[in-house]
């Protein structure tokens, strides 16, 4: 399975598809859409829309998901078994204050 993940390096929802990926033991990429404008730019192009994380899944793009919602689309797809293995991290649930005054301390144009 190739797996390409397109993801924040500081976010609860990026780090809920971190989660699920290493809940499964999936090799994947881990493409840095911050700080990189090229990796932006091609998750928009490849998805259609801004939000993140967007996740392809051989070739499948899932846009503006959770990690909850690729665990859901690898397990209804049997590309992964369902395990009881626990997360570190909240696998839905969205950037904590902590994380987006982190953010705010850096200002980024692609433009």
């Amino acid at each position: 399975m190739k797996i390409k993940a397109y993801l924040k390096p500081s976010c609860g929802w990026s780090n809920g598809v971190r989660a699920i990926m290493q809940k499964h033991h999936l090799a994947y990429e881990d493409i840095d859409i911050i700080n990189n404008g090229a990796n932006y730019a091609e998750m928009v192009q490849k998805s259609g829309q801004p939000l993140s994380p967007c996740v392809e899944i051989d070739g499948v793009m899932l846009a503006d998901v959770s990690g909850e919602e690729v665990e859901n689309y690898l397990l209804s797809n049997n590309l992964v078994k369902d395990t009881a293995a626990a997360t570190a991290v909240p696998t839905n649930a969205g950037c904590s204050d902590e994380e987006h005054a982190k953010m705010a301390t850096k200002t980024i144009r692609f433009f």
